[in-house]
């Protein structure tokens, strides 16, 4: 028995000399939503794809909520929901017609659509919208659509490849309220089979009436919403934890900068020799320093930069985001 809906061990999958996954290993349980992290090409989409079955790993193993992938993929499918990047709706259709479609396919019988689907159109908003046409939805609704249908199956566990991407910050918002409210207070699941003499099936039954939300996202912001963190680059996860667990890796060696002009800020922050790292954040500069290093790069920089021509309007020791951990751990992966 456990309570991870997602197992992930060594998984890795290679196209010719690119490695798109180069061993990753996460799990994820009931109740949580665990965020992968990173730029584009860093092995998020390809990570999913791996976990719901959609390509085969060239070695490592996987299972949702009990069942392996590779033993079992139509059994693992029927745990769980999947919105990936270039989900494409039906634009001729209305919104009950889309998520009908998408329930019949996954077997739901006649009777059970229709409830289903209203509740899960209440669920994300769009009750009042379900006889509109998909093509005539705001790009919000559309995307609401888009989860409405990874849900119509009541899944335990919810893979979302960047549901964010290209989309107004207001939206944004209203998508995270969603995921944190299905998390909180989840719609009924549909109950897991009973094990068939296999120790490796049917497990996973703890936490019913949770769901396991595995998302990906580029943006920082969303990331410190997830209860964990995998940030990956090349292939790789590069560091896990929770958001504070990671932000706490740099804790004392982030100063914030505020001045002008801050070509000069810039340039004076890089001749400090305890100096790491510089990133304009906006207009201040964040300044990575080594360890133990914040206070005498303090009391050098206001007077470097007065004397390069610069103006301070304030320098402190600032509380590190997880953008600047990013950061650090990306250049540290490349030494």
């Amino acid at each position: 028995m456990t309570d991870y809906f997602i197992q992930a061990a060594n998984l890795k999958k290679y196209f010719g000399a690119t490695r798109a996954v180069d061993d990753v290993s996460l799990q994820v349980k009931a109740g949580e939503i665990y965020g992968l992290v990173g730029s584009d090409g860093a092995g998020k989409t390809t990570t999913m794809r791996l976990i719901v079955g959609a390509l085969k790993p060239d070695s490592g193993e996987c299972s949702v909520c009990g069942y392996d992938v590779k033993k079992h993929v139509e059994d693992a499918r029927s745990q769980l929901g999947y919105l990936s990047q270039r989900f494409s709706l039906y634009e001729d259709l209305t919104v009950l017609e889309n998520i009908r479609f998408f329930a019949e396919v996954r077997g739901l019988k006649p009777d059970e659509w229709l409830p289903r689907s209203l509740e899960i159109l209440d669920f994300v908003g769009l009750v009042n919208f379900k006889d509109r046409r998909a093509g005539q939805l705001s790009g919000g609704m559309k995307q609401k659509l888009g989860l409405a249908t990874a849900l119509v199956t009541r899944p335990r566990v919810l893979l979302l490849d960047e549901p964010t991407t290209g989309v107004d910050p207001v939206t944004r918002q209203d998508f995270w309220q969603l995921l944190i409210k299905l998390v909180s207070t989840p719609l009924t699941p549909t109950p897991l089979p009973a094990p068939s003499g296999s120790a490796s099936r049917g497990e996973g039954r703890r936490g019913e009436g949770s769901v396991a939300v595995l998302i990906s996202t580029p943006y920082m912001d969303e990331a410190s919403r997830c209860n964990r963190i995998g940030f990956m680059k090349s292939g790789k996860i590069i560091a896990e934890g929770t958001p504070s667990q990671l932000r706490d890796r740099l804790t004392g060696r982030v100063l914030e900068l505020r001045g002008s002009p801050l070509n000069v800020l810039r340039h004076a922050a890089h001749s400090d020799p305890d100096v790491e790292d510089v990133q304009a954040f906006g207009d201040r500069l964040h300044i990575r320093v080594r360890e133990k290093k914040a206070d005498e790069v303090l009391s050098r920089l206001k007077s470097g930069i007065r004397s390069a021509g610069g103006t301070v309007e304030d320098l402190r020791l600032a509380s590190p985001g997880l953008e600047d951990v990013f950061i650090a751990l990306s250049e540290a992966s490349n030494e």
